[in-house]
């Protein structure tokens, strides 16, 4: 299966309606950016590992859902819990 597509990204976020359609899309690109980034891989490849697919779900996840920099009266986190762990076992170190 080549990546995750919006389809799954909805289902992920139990997003049922077609309005956030282009929103969601960017920040699937978004995620699979980053993480593409920092494991020196291609997300969308077949074959792609079941724990970087989680990843770019929750990380879409997040960046759908927090939208702003600071948020009153909400305690922010700056990632999902567990998402580091996901990507440990693939993360491309540079120098």
């Amino acid at each position: 299966m080549p990546g995750i597509t919006l389809e799954q990204a909805k289902a992920h976020l139990n997003v049922t309606i077609d309005a956030d359609d282009a929103l969601l899309s960017d920040k699937l690109a978004a995620a699979k950016a980053w993480i593409g980034a920092y494991t020196a891989s291609d997300p969308d490849a077949n074959g792609t590992p079941a724990p970087v697919n989680e990843a770019v779900l929750q990380l879409t996840a997040h960046l759908y859902e927090n939208r702003e920099a600071t948020l009153i009266g909400v305690t922010a986190t700056a990632l999902p819990f567990g998402f580091l762990d996901l990507l440990a076992s693939y993360r491309a170190f540079a120098f």
